[in-house]
């Protein structure tokens, strides 16, 4: 199941889990890394917790935590503070390949026995580009764990990472190896069989810019995109959402292949369709009812 948009919250500020109480987000990732300070961590991870239990009910919305860096000694202390509140997915940050992915797996499996929950319930969010070695080791997701929910990439690690003062370029679009990072990401999700989840935007006051760049997202194949402010939700399920258009001409597609089961191509519209584009409309019918459910 593909989610529109996840929205970042820090996860020791009680005015802004507050703040998204009502929020249209169809996920929320309750962060414990680069939003909070290290003196806070114990502070964000009490406070995650008890949200997290406080909130059982997650047909609206999912719960999702960023955790430490796999690499780091935080990031077992963060697993076992949050995990009594049944997360529906950690968010698994500077990912070197899916080895971490593996390696938290197993740890979420430890977890959720000693927690009494589903094996295998937890799911994962890999942020898979943000270092140079990442962008060599994107394939290795393919077959690597049945908890991976979906990849996502970051231009602005990367840009650290790379020794860059900026990830654009000087017409204002990414960098070629910010593309290259993005396009990796979709590939590597599709071949996965996984979500491919579009990065932030930074600039949250720039929602044309959202927009523009949410709609691009979604016309490359992802399926969804992060927020960091509130403001960017609307706007991100908005791009995402298929339009009356669209579904339409989805319910033609699918139409007409139903009423002609032994066609191998068709025609409509003065186009020729075969079954990728069956499989687009199907997608496009899937998504829509899924929009539907969450209003």
């Amino acid at each position: 199941m593909s989610l529109r948009c996840f929205l970042f919250v820090p996860g020791d500020s009680e005015r802004k889990l507050a703040k998204v109480e009502d929020s249209e987000a169809d996920a929320l990732i309750l962060d414990l890394e680069d939003s909070v300070a290290e003196s806070r961590a114990p502070i964000a991870r009490e406070m995650i917790r008890e949200y997290l239990r406080g909130h059982p009910d997650r047909g609206r919305r999912q719960l999702w935590v960023r955790i430490s860096p796999l690499e780091t000694e935080k990031a077992l202390v963060d697993l076992a503070a949050v995990l009594p509140g049944a997360p529906d997915g950690i968010v698994l940050p500077k990912a070197d390949s899916a080895t971490d992915a593996v390696a938290l797996d197993h740890h979420l499996s430890a977890l959720e026995v000693r927690e009494g929950l589903e094996r295998g319930r937890i799911r994962i969010l890999a942020v898979a580009t943000e270092t140079a070695h990442t962008l060599f080791t994107l394939h290795s997701y393919v077959g690597a764990t049945a908890r991976l929910f979906g990849l996502t990439w970051g231009a602005e690690d990367l840009s650290a990472a790379l020794g860059a003062f900026t990830n654009r370029g000087p017409d204002g679009n990414y960098d070629d190896v910010y593309r290259m990072a993005r396009a990796l990401c979709l590939a590597a999700s599709r071949a996965a069989a996984v979500e491919p989840v579009g990065s932030v935007y930074p600039d949250f006051r720039d929602l044309d810019g959202l927009a523009a760049e949410a709609r691009y997202d979604r016309q490359s194949g992802f399926t969804g995109k992060i927020a960091i402010h509130p403001d960017q939700v609307a706007v991100i399920n908005q791009a995402f959402t298929p339009t009356a258009e669209e579904i339409a001409h989805a319910e033609r597609v699918v139409a007409l292949f139903r009423d002609n089961p032994d066609a191998g191509t068709l025609g409509l519209d003065g186009k020729m369709l075969d079954k990728p584009h069956l499989t687009q409309a199907e997608q496009i019918l899937a998504t829509a009812a899924r929009a539907v459910a969450k209003s």
